[in-house]
Formats: C-alpha cells, sequence, structure tokens
C-alpha cells in the first residue's frame, strides 16, 4: 500500500485527483504518491499568499525573526520522520540525511540573527536620505531534489523574514520531505504564508509565467534556468536562480597526498556526486597523478554504497532514472572514445547504483570533461604549468565553485584570485555556510543566496528623501 500526502494551501490540506508515483531510487519502487497540481491549485496557492501578505508585511521583524526559530525546532523535533522520508524519497544515506535535516535548522537558526541594514546616505539639518530595504512580494521557489529540504530552506528562511510571502514548489521526483514540512509549519506559521503545492513538469512553467509572482527563486540545471528566465521576462519577476556547474579542483604537488586525496574525494562523491558545487573534474599536477589517483582508488574501494536505510552505508544511488541514463551514457562515451576507465568502487544490483569511478587523464575536449556529470563519476587530468592549468579550469561556460590544493599560501591566493567562480575553496570543498554568500559567474546563476546577500535578494530598496 502506498503513502498518501496532502499539500499546504492558506493553511489547510489541499489535494488532486491526480497523483505522482515516488520511487525509492534504491530499489525502483513505488512507495507513495503526491499530488499533481495544475493551475487551479497554483491560482489558489498565490492568492493566498497575496492575502497573507499585507499582515506578514507588517509583523515586526523581530516577530519574523522568532518565527525562523520556530521552524528551525519544528525541523528538530520532527528530524526522525524527515530523515526517513529522505532516505526513502532521495536515496540519501543516514548520516547524509541527518546532516541535511539538522542542517536546514541550523540555516533557519543563523538567518534569524541578521538584520537588514537602513543606509543612511545624508542626515543633515536641512536634508535626511535613507535607503531601505522591503519586501519584494510574493515569491515563487522551486527547490530542486538532490537537497530537497535544506535548498527549499534556502529560500523559505530569507524570504519570510525580509517579509514576503511564498508558495513553494519542491521537484516532483523528491515532494515527500518537503510536503510533510508544510504541514507541520501550519502551527508556526500564519495561513499563507508559505504554501506548498507538488506537481509535474507542468507546474514549474506555470508558475514561473504566473502574474501573480514577484520573484522566482530556483535551482536547477543551467538549460531549465534559461528556460526559467525566458518565461519571467514579460512581467520582469525579479530572479534568483542558482545553476550548474563544472567545478575545478587543481592539485599541486605539495599536498600531503593522503590527506588531499581524502578530502577531495569527498568534495567530489558527496551524496554520490549530486551536488552543484562538488568537484567535477580534478587537475592533478604530473609529479603526483598516478600516487594521488592510486590513493583516490584505495578509498573509493573501502566506501560503501547501498541502499541509505542499511546500517553503514556511505554512499547511495542516482536519484532518478533520467540522471542515471544521464551518467551512464557519459561513461558510454568514455568507453567508445578509449578513456581509461577505472571502477573503483562497487555497487549492488537493483536500483539507480552506479559505482565510484575515475576516467584516468581524458582529453579536454570529452564530453567527461565538458559536461557536468552529476553523479559519482570524475575526470582527473594531468597538468604541469600553473598558468595553463588556471585556463583550462575557466575554459568552462559554468563558474559556480572551485577548490585549490596546496601547501603555498602565497599560490594557493593567487591561483584564487584568477580563478571564475563565486567560490573558492583552499584545503577543502563544500564549505558552505549560512553566513557565507553562495553564487555563481557566468552561466552558473544570477542573484545570491545565503549570507546577508542573499536575504536582500528578496527585498527591493526604497530611498526615502526628506527636504526639512
Amino acid at each position: 500500500m502506498t503513502e498518501h500526502y496532502t499539500m499546504t494551501i492558506g493553511g489547510r490540506d489541499a489535494d488532486t485527483a491526480a497523483r505522482l508515483d515516488i520511487i525509492n531510487p534504491a530499489d525502483g519502487s513505488v512507495f507513495a504518491t503526491a499530488p499533481d497540481a495544475a493551475s487551479p491549485e497554483l491560482d489558489a496557492a498565490v492568492a493566498a499568499a497575496r492575502a497573507a501578505f499585507p499582515a506578514w508585511r507588517d509583523t515586526p521583524y523581530a516577530e519574523r525573526q522568532g518565527a525562523l526559530l520556530r521552524i528551525a525546532e519544528v525541523i528538530t523535533t520532527n528530524a526522525g520522520e524527515l530523515v526517513h522520508l529522505l532516505i526513502r524519497e532521495q536515496g540519501k544515506t543516514l548520516d547524509q540525511a541527518q546532516f541535511e535535516i539538522f542542517g536546514a535548522a541550523q540555516w533557519c537558526q543563523a538567518a534569524a540573527s541578521f538584520t537588514i541594514p537602513v543606509i543612511t546616505v545624508e542626515d543633515t539639518p536641512e536634508h535626511r536620505v535613507e535607503t531601505h530595504h522591503v519586501p519584494v512580494g510574493v515569491v515563487g521557489a522551486i527547490s530542486p531534489w538532490n537537497f530537497p529540504v535544506l535548498l527549499s530552506i534556502w529560500k523559505i528562511a530569507p524570504a519570510l523574514l525580509a517579509g514576503n510571502t511564498m508558495v513553494l514548489k519542491p521537484f516532483p521526483f523528491t515532494p515527500l520531505a518537503v510536503l510533510r514540512l508544510g504541514q507541520l509549519l501550519r502551527e508556526v506559521l500564519p495561513p499563507g504564508v508559505l504554501n506548498v503545492i507538488s506537481g509535474g513538469d507542468a507546474l514549474g512553467p506555470l508558475m514561473t509565467a504566473h502574474p501573480g509572482f514577484d520573484k522566482i527563486s530556483f535551482t536547477g540545471s543551467t538549460a531549465t534556468g534559461r528556460r526559467v528566465m525566458a518565461s519571467a521576462a514579460p512581467t520582469l519577476k525579479r530572479l534568483t536562480l542558482e545553476l550548474g556547474g563544472n567545478d575545478p579542483a587543481i592539485v599541486f604537488p605539495d599536498v600531503n597526498i593522503q590527506d588531499a586525496a581524502q578530502k577531495l574525494f569527498w568534495s567530489a562523491f558527496l551524496n554520490s556526486g549530486q551536488v552543484c558545487a562538488a568537484t567535477k573534474r580534478a587537475y592533478v599536477h604530473a609529479d603526483i597523478y598516478e600516487p594521488f589517483l592510486a590513493a583516490l582508488t584505495e578509498i573509493a574501494k573501502a566506501v560503501p554504497m547501498g541502499d541509505g536505510s542499511q546500517q553503514g552505508m556511505a554512499l547511495g544511488p542516482v536519484q532518478n532514472k533520467v540522471q542515471f541514463d544521464r551518467v551512464r551514457a557519459l561513461l558510454a562515451d568514455s568507453h567508445a572514445a578509449g578513456h581509461k576507465i577505472i571502477e573503483a568502487g562497487s555497487a549492488p544490483a537493483g536500483g539507480y547504483f552506479i559505482p565510484v569511478t575515475f576516467i584516468d587523464n581524458p582529453p579536454e575536449d570529452s564530453r567527461i570533461v565538458q559536461e557536468e556529470q552529476f553523479g559519482p563519476v570524475l575526470p582527473l587530468l594531468r597538468f604541469t604549468d600553473e598558468a595553463d592549468v588556471i585556463t583550462r579550469a575557466n575554459a568552462s561556460d559554468y563558474g559556480l565553485a572551485s577548490t585549490v590544493w596546496t601547501a603555498d599560501t602565497e599560490r594557493a591566493n593567487r591561483v584564487a584570485r584568477q580563478l571564475e567562480a563565486g567560490s573558492v575553496w583552499i584545503n577543502e570543498g563544500l564549505a558552505l555556510s549560512p553566513f557565507a554568500t553562495f553564487a555563481g559567474h557566468k552561466q552558473s546563476g544570477v542573484g545570491r543566496e545565503n549570507g546577508l546577500a542573499g536575504l536582500l535578494e528578496y527585498t527591493n530598496t526604497k530611498t526615502i528623501t526628506h527636504r526639512y
């Protein structure tokens, strides 16, 4: 018997006759259904958010901060249920599902600590000029399937703190934990402040074109991001787009090989490589290339992959069949091109599992180097010259994140300044913080998330000039 989940519109249950099958990627089974909303449900959710906006906008800022802290409490109190849902619908292992849920609570707590500034431009006995940040209005938020709860909170927390109301749509492959969170938060938020709806591929375009939204916040692929921007253009909606990345790592010969390999491994393969800012291609200096590849291979052999509901698993499946087939197509392309392929890990039969795999020094123009794989596959490439490897690392339409691995602080900072990416991490990877701005350069996104800059993305500026 499949489980049945509902949406939250105006603080109440909402359902649809049409349903989405939710698949456990560890075994391919359908274990639940979710509503497949269309225009009527979307219109109702937008109307509820619009009706709730004036009162929420005028709610004292300190009370909105308190609401975020209560959201964090609700997430923590119900962590066990949310973790269980994430494991089944997303394929995460237990520790990674716990990391996501408790991380979502911590993100709310951190966001609640921010104060929106009022900038005094001029203050004289004759004249005062102030710039304020005011809420945008009703936000349409679309979250992805790789971190459905955490990346929804990246939108919910700043949007609501700034005084906006929201209609949130989780990805159709992973809606359950977010739908359940919407139900739980009815006890915390006034009706209509946060509406959570689910639906298939048709619902996203309806949202981005809907005239009732003042802003769209989207996390997903660059290809879809382009369509979101085009759809939002007729009404000039404000946009935050956190998109794809083909994130390079540069490993210099002075590193401690075992230590750097261990850290780089997890910067590439956390969540089975399904992280927008994960290392997608690793440039390793020729002097240490062979021992570094050997170290990565040994790590991969020791990391267990399987159903996240089983104890001791460290890596899970690719989340959905579309992405599973895409990663396999990239591997097939490398096989056809004669690349040296090292299948270092092992994977169970059934489900959408792909073992940890390294591609040994493929050509720079190969698909596995030029495209974002978003799975447990990593190409390693040799380099000898610093200037050359920086050029190669930057030769991409993406610019989300990069990592630099070296014991030389001066070199690390010199290289970091030249890398075309919104985040550059030195001797670590995926060091995301709710206090640090996260943004993409080039085709990796528009706008900013996290930190004060991410909060201000959910505001418009209003300059008030007073001549006494």
